[in-house]
């Protein structure tokens, strides 16, 4: 390409070189040979002159005289009637310039001139027309390298980073070239860079996400499977069976949360629900693995309360709290419900040492842990808090209480099973 603007530049100036100094090398030779032909028949005229007052005057005229009034590089020839011709100076050879004048009393002057002193004018002015033109070529290709360089060098950049796009690195340059359009390619190529890192930062969130979210239900169906092949009572098998059930009900609901999630992590698909009987399948679901660790699970508060919200994704706050509790927590894990103003709240708390005062801020940011795990389970419960519109809070750190806030739907005095509208 930079071959390409340098040609077409230099063709261009060559081109326009050619018409305009061919025209000015014409225009200025007529010029100069129009000008030594005027001067030779001014001084023509102006030694007829000369002439015509020393006839009239009776005064000498000879070569002597006449020699001061010419030209030293011209030659004159002087023609009186009844006289020998005068000629001064050297009569030139070749090509000359020519003129002749008549005096009144007949006389006749005729002034020679080389031609070659046209000729060497012309030369000068041919090569000052050169050197100019050389200039003008010179330029011309100092300003083609470079605005080929302007152009040349930002297309390389832009084709750099459209194959860094390729390559799976998304990072946006924000390199601007001065130019309007390689600058829109830039933008177009900057935003495309920053959608391809979102969309590449929602699948390794996904990815992650999903490995933790399904750890937990994985962990308790693999249980309940284990305790159907280790059991023969066909009442145990049932029961476990339907747990087991329930499992996979929540591990699909967990998939489903995680896809919509990743698509927009603003959709919810919120309904009322009864908030004790999500607490309550928590709490059977991880009280035997307290009791493996001689720790309880308990829960108070207040009862009935109807919220609003996705119930699996409650559960899965729910159960990411609980789980906190049990890796990083000690002692007796509460799970406490009350109202305030328009909204239920869940608290769970532990008696262990609770959140270190340099995590306090950043609990929630993910990779953010104060022991060898993940740091993603607290970040995803309260994404999923704030999907349905709740959210998700560390009232206080020592102990620590975690609190997950929801819309409430009051219940009809007359009523208490009915929602008041």
């Amino acid at each position: 390409m930079r071959r390409r603007l340098i040609n077409s530049t230099l063709a261009v100036v060559l081109v326009v070189i050619a018409v305009f100094g061919v025209s000015l090398v014409i225009v200025e030779t007529r010029t100069i040979s129009a000008s030594a032909q005027e001067s030779v028949e001014s001084e023509a005229l102006r030694l007829i002159s000369v002439v015509d007052s020393r006839l009239l005057g009776d005064e000498v005229i000879n070569a002597g005289v006449l020699s001061e009034q010419i030209d030293p590089t011209r030659f004159a020839l002087i023609e009186i009637p009844g006289r020998e011709p005068i000629a001064v100076g050297e009569r030139p050879t070749g090509s000359v310039l020519r003129a002749t004048e008549t005096g009144e009393q007949g006389e006749k002057v005729t002034i020679e001139e080389s031609r070659s002193a046209v000729t060497r004018e012309v030369g000068r002015t041919l090569l000052i027309i050169g050197a100019v033109a050389l200039l003008a070529i010179i330029s011309a290709v100092l300003l083609a390298v470079r605005q080929a360089n302007r152009l040349a060098s930002p297309l390389t950049d832009l084709a750099e980073t459209a194959e860094r796009l390729g390559s799976g690195d998304p990072r946006p340059r924000h390199k601007r070239y001065g130019v309007p359009e390689l600058d829109r390619v830039a933008d177009v190529l900057d935003a495309s860079a920053e959608r391809i890192a979102r969309m590449l930062t929602a699948e390794r969130r996904l990815a992650a996400d999903a490995s933790h979210q399904l750890r937990t239900p994985l962990t308790a169906l693999s249980m309940r499977l284990e305790e159907i092949s280790v059991t023969d009572d066909p009442e145990t098998v049932k029961e476990e069976a339907n747990i087991a059930l329930t499992q996979v009900e929540r591990l699909t609901d967990v998939v489903e949360r995680l896809l919509t999630n990743s698509r927009d992590p603003r959709t919810g698909s919120a309904v009322v629900f009864d908030l004790d009987e999500v607490i309550k399948q928590q709490i059977e679901e991880w009280r035997p693995a307290y009791r493996s660790t001689g720790r309880a699970l308990v829960c108070s508060g207040k009862h009935g309360l109807r919220a609003v919200g996705t119930p699996g994704a409650v559960a899965q706050v729910l159960a990411a709290l609980i789980e906190n509790s049990l890796m990083h927590g000690g002692g007796t894990v509460a799970l406490r419900t009350r109202v305030t103003g328009n909204q239920a709240v869940i608290e769970v708390t532990d008696e262990g040492p609770g959140v270190p005062a340099e995590l306090g801020a950043r609990i929630f940011e993910r990779t953010i842990s104060g022991r060898n795990s993940t740091g993603i389970g607290l970040a995803v419960a309260r994404d999923l808090a704030e999907a349905d519109g709740g959210r998700l809070e560390l009232l206080q750190q020592h102990p620590a209480v975690f609190a997950l806030f929801l819309s409430r739907i009051p219940l009809d005095r007359k009523d208490p099973e009915r929602p008041v509208r």
